[in-house]
C-alpha cells in the first residue's frame, strides 16, 4: 500500500506527464508551449525517440526539431495521455505512460513512454525519457489503454 507521500508524489508525477503531453500540442495560430515542456527536465536529461538505432537527444535539440516540424510538414499535433503507472521510492520514480498522437488532424499513433524521475527539492523532474510506437506486434498494454482522469 502506498504511503500518503507516495500517493501525492504519484499524483504530482501524473500531472507533470499530462503537462508534458499538453505542452506539445499545436495548431495554426497556436504554438506549443516549448518552455513548459523543457522546464520539466533536469539539465542534461536524455531523450530516446523510437527511431533505431537508439541515439540520445538533448531536450534543446528535441525542442528545436519539433519546433521546425510545427512550422512545416506537421501543421497540427495533438497528444493525449491514455493511461499511466507510477512507482515512487523516496526521491526517485519511474513512470510508464501511454499516449495518443494525432498528426495533421488525421494520422493517429499510439506511443508508450518510460520516464525516470528525480525529486529535486519539492518538484519532480525528468532525468531521462524513452518511447516506442505501438504496433500490431508491439500492442498497447491493456492497463495503459484507459484514459487517466
Amino acid at each position: 500500500m502506498a504511503s500518503g507521500n507516495q500517493t501525492e508524489d504519484a499524483k504530482a508525477i501524473k500531472a507533470l506527464i499530462a503537462r508534458q503531453f499538453g505542452s506539445l500540442c499545436w495548431k495554426p495560430g497556436s504554438a506549443a508551449d516549448w518552455e513548459a515542456f523543457a522546464g520539466d527536465f533536469l539539465p542534461g536529461s536524455a531523450l530516446y525517440p523510437s527511431v533505431r538505432p537508439a541515439k540520445a537527444q538533448t531536450v534543446p535539440a528535441f525542442v528545436e526539431r519539433m519546433r521546425t516540424l510545427s512550422g512545416g510538414a506537421l501543421q497540427t499535433f495533438h497528444e493525449t495521455m491514455l493511461g499511466s503507472e507510477v512507482h515512487v521510492f523516496g526521491n526517485v520514480a519511474v513512470a510508464i505512460a501511454a499516449c495518443e498522437n494525432i498528426e495533421n488532424g488525421k494520422n493517429v499513433n499510439h506511443v508508450v513512454e518510460m520516464l525516470l524521475l528525480v525529486k529535486d527539492g519539492a518538484a519532480w523532474k525528468i532525468a531521462a525519457q524513452a518511447w516506442d510506437k505501438v504496433t500490431p506486434d508491439n500492442p498497447l498494454p491493456a492497463n495503459l489503454g484507459r484514459r487517466d482522469g
